[in-house]
């Protein structure tokens, strides 16, 4: 048993441990949630929704983290006490159970440094993303789906639920569009690297001759914006269409025009949401969908202003694209902001893309710096 390496492993992992926990300011998220928890305790709180909602979603988060702190501090104990056991014991099944911590403790410090590169506005809320198939028809559809299946297996292995607004069937394979919800703490943060056009080369299932294609699929992320966030959306600005839902659903769906579709009369946006029976409640997703547009459109908006003061120009064609996936005549996958790219393709499609996400972040810190 190789006692003296698990001793070195200990250390580093305490050494990692104590840089994430400054680096995520652990004592001052606790002193907050002291001050937050001292807040509900006021009087008029409970009666004033637009504080409760922000209080009290802030506090879910610094909880979340401290906990997560908290569990993780535990585990290192207990990786120290079978150690000790595996070393006072001759214990073959104390160090075999200290090396399995070993490695659960390394994944998630791993998870934990990530966190430490979310500090942006709207980092820590719920993600919509929007998944749109370029020009290639078939092709490019199956693409789209496929990136589909990619987000959805990546947010149920990391813990996140997925809720979806609208989902539009291509012809004879693959998706026109898909727009879900990625719900759970940080689920913005992580995602926003995502957003931008994703290319795929490889031999087409839908070519009799078997050539190699290359595909597009344009993937747009946004935070979803709570109601205490001012987003302006007049009443009298919307259009608002009611129509039978298609796909999955039964006789209810084909049956009543329960599916809406809302566009944005000054900015020309148009959103739909057809997943949910009631009418009521697609409106509201769809709003939810809109107000993120929106939000992202102003956004957008203000940061060209700024980069035309600056000089500045960027180019959103479809020959910029963020990721390139090759199935063949090699296999890879390469991000092109941050040139992090592994060659097993098809564990990326099942879902493991947290190396990119990470890369993304500390590309993203390091350009800020």
């Amino acid at each position: 048993m190789e006692i003296d390496s698990l001793k070195i492993l200990l250390n580093d992992i305490k050494v990692k441990f104590e840089n994430i926990k400054q680096a995520l300011m652990l004592d001052s998220k606790k002193e907050k949630l002291t001050k937050l928890e001292k807040t509900t305790m006021q009087d008029g709180f409970w009666e004033d929704t637009s504080l409760q909602a922000s209080v009290l979603s802030e506090m879910k988060i610094i909880k979340n983290t401290i906990e997560k702190m908290e569990y993780i501090e535990k585990e290192i104990d207990d990786f120290a006490g079978y150690i000790e056991l595996a070393e006072e014991m001759n214990d073959a099944e104390s160090y075999k159970e200290a090396v399995n911590l070993s490695k659960t403790l390394e994944s998630k410090l791993e998870k934990l440094e990530i966190d430490t590169l979310l500090s942006d506005e709207y980092d820590s809320n719920n993600a919509i993303i929007t998944i749109h198939p370029g020009a290639g028809g078939t092709e490019s559809q199956d693409w789209a789906l496929m990136l589909y299946r990619m987000y959805t297996r990546w947010a149920d292995k990391s813990g996140f639920e997925v809720e979806v607004f609208d989902l539009q069937d291509g012809e004879e394979a693959g998706i026109k569009s898909v727009s879900i919800l990625v719900k759970g703490i940080n689920a913005y943060g992580y995602l926003k690297g995502e957003n931008g056009v994703h290319r795929l080369v490889r031999i087409s299932p839908f070519d009799s001759n078997s050539r190699r294609h290359t595909s597009f699929a344009a993937v747009e992320v946004m935070p979803e914006i709570e109601d205490d966030i001012n987003v302006e959306i007049r009443p009298e600005d919307i259009e608002m269409d009611v129509y039978r839902a298609s796909g999955a659903g039964g006789q209810h769906v084909n049956k009543t025009s329960s599916a809406v579709r809302l566009k944005h009369i000054p900015t020309g946006i148009v959103v739909s949401c057809q997943t949910e029976r009631s009418q009521l409640q697609n409106r509201e997703n769809a709003m939810k969908m809109l107000k993120a547009k929106i939000y992202k459109l102003e956004r957008q908006n203000r940061e060209k202003m700024m980069n035309d003061i600056k000089g500045e120009t960027t180019d959103n064609s479809w020959g910029n694209q963020i990721r390139s996936y090759v199935f063949c005549p090699y296999t890879l996958v390469k991000d092109h902001r941050t040139n992090f790219e592994v060659g097993n393709v098809q564990a990326v499609m099942d879902g493991k893309i947290d190396d990119f996400i990470y890369e993304y972040l500390k590309y993203l810190k390091k350009d800020k710096m």
